[in-house]
């Protein structure tokens, strides 16, 4: 059932993705976003502070803190073709940085829909620094 339940978002994120243009911002479910990063090679950024990741993060993210004021450096070392998975703690952060990186020109924007607060609320993984 979890294998159809991935398959079935596998799918209408292809569909949505072959109707979305450039440059666009999609909010996504959690499960629609583990099935981002488990088919797609995405950069998956947690634009929350350093100690709000150290005490949890989903995994196989990179923590860019939206608050520091090296930000707009910060989003220089990601790859602008690569689709990018945005998340924070409920979503503000991240619909904010989505909206940069629409502006700087980065491909494919994706955005975690209630932040990672839905993602556990979901019974989706999450990772504490040791």
């Amino acid at each position: 059932m979890k294998k159809l339940i991935t398959l079935l978002c596998i799918t209408a994120l292809m569909v949505s993705c072959a109707k979305e243009q450039k440059g666009e911002v999609k909010l996504v479910s959690p499960e629609e976003m583990q099935a981002l990063i488990e088919s797609e090679d995405v950069q998956l950024v947690d634009v929350r502070t350093p100690e709000e990741y150290s005490a949890e993060y989903i995994a196989h993210s990179q923590n860019i803190d939206y608050s520091s004021p090296t930000f707009e450096d910060d989003i220089k070392d990601l790859d602008k073709s690569k689709p990018v998975v945005l998340y924070c703690r409920s979503g503000g952060r991240s619909a904010k940085c989505a909206k940069k990186l629409k502006d700087a020109g980065f491909v494919k924007i994706y955005d975690l829909d209630g932040g990672i607060s839905k993602w556990k609320h979901k019974g989706l993984e999450v990772k504490a620094k040791s």
